[in-house]
């Protein structure tokens, strides 16, 4: 939580702004300025306004706030340039939600790795009728985050990213696995 900041000073005291009969009255110009105090950080946050609607700019508990407006799928243990991304990008990733490139995104920005994404449907065209449905008859999703350590990622998270980002009516499955390397290396 912020505070008064030591030596933050109002840029509109109120005791020079009081009538005249009280401008030499001791007990009513130190009354003004304790007012003072607690108006002055609201001075400041309104001077300063725009930047706390900048992710990269906004005091950190500013961007937790910002990440429930802006519908992000973060759980607040992220790292802190996670969320400022998160809220910065947030409005592209609503943009391309229920795609494929939507949900690789999300996940991505999550977990930092570009998921492998296996999908049932297809499209196709035909100049003759009744031609063959592309994909499988049985609608489905599966999402695999190919990772060095698994045991370090959350699979109850990926679920949850994934959920929030896949198309409602599609059943899905996600998964963490080991990293597929070369051989040799």
């Amino acid at each position: 939580m912020r505070g008064t900041p030591a030596g933050m000073a109002s840029p509109h005291p109120l005791g020079g702004q009081l009538p005249a009969v009280y401008a030499d009255d001791d007990f009513a110009q130190r009354f003004v300025e304790g007012l003072d105090v607690v108006l002055a950080p609201l001075f400041n946050v309104l001077d300063c306004l725009e930047s706390y609607f900048t992710p990269a700019l906004a005091p950190e508990d500013f961007v937790d706030w910002l990440t429930t407006w802006v519908g992000t799928e973060l759980d607040g243990t992220e790292p802190l340039a996670t969320r400022r991304r998160a809220v910065a990008t947030a409005v592209s990733l609503h943009r391309v939600r229920g795609t494929r490139r939507g949900l690789s995104d999300a996940v991505q920005l999550a977990f930092g790795v570009r998921p492998e994404i296996i999908e049932s449907g297809g499209a196709t065209w035909s100049a003759r009728p009744l031609g063959a449905f592309p994909g499988s008859p049985y609608p489905g999703l599966r999402v695999t985050l190919r990772v060095r350590d698994p045991a370090a990622v959350d699979p109850h998270r990926l679920h949850a990213v994934v959920a929030a980002a896949c198309p409602a009516h599609l059943p899905f499955a996600a998964e963490v696995t080991h990293l597929l390397t070369p051989e040799g290396t």
